[in-house]
């Protein structure tokens, strides 16, 4: 159960991380679009850095719905209409990964737009509307202290 606890901080912690480099390759992506920039090597490290952040995110938050109690466990034990019909229950058990899913799906493509042979515009554009939609995604599914039900701490207590 201890590597559940520290699996829990670390994903916790990389949220900021992955809402951070987000906002920085939105407001790249945006600048680059505005003033019709090159596609450089800083806008591709960018993306390759918020898609490792959010791919490992992704990979620690799979293992928690996986081995923790509030997601596969909970629709196994309960059925998946019992956790339907209770909001705070589906919200881990359904929303949570899949919104953020969708949102490291999006991020991928917004990465993987940088190597195709389209003007440097196209590849400004296409990753701003990426990224963006990723991070209204996030934004939504993420169980903020204020959100009924589901509300967590925003910076969790280290573990010792």
């Amino acid at each position: 159960m201890e590597i559940y606890v520290w699996a829990n901080y670390v994903h916790s912690m990389l949220r900021w991380f992955v809402l951070l480099l987000l906002m920085v390759a939105i407001v790249k992506s945006l600048s680059g679009m505005v003033a019709h920039k090159v596609f450089t090597a800083s806008d591709k490290r960018i993306g390759l850095l918020l898609l490792m952040v959010a791919h490992t995110t992704a990979l620690i938050g799979i293992y928690q719905w996986v081995i923790g109690s509030w997601g596969l466990k909970n629709i196994q034990h309960l059925g998946m209409s019992t956790v339907m019909k209770d909001a705070g229950l589906r919200f881990w058990a359904v929303e949570h990964i899949a919104g953020m899913l969708i949102a490291v799906v999006l991020i991928t493509m917004g990465k993987r737009v940088g190597k195709l042979s389209i003007a440097d515009l196209s590849k400004h554009k296409r990753s701003f509307w990426f990224y963006t939609v990723a991070l209204v995604i996030i934004l939504a599914c993420i169980p903020w202290p204020f959100r009924e039900g589901v509300g967590r701490a925003l910076f969790p207590h280290i573990p010792l």
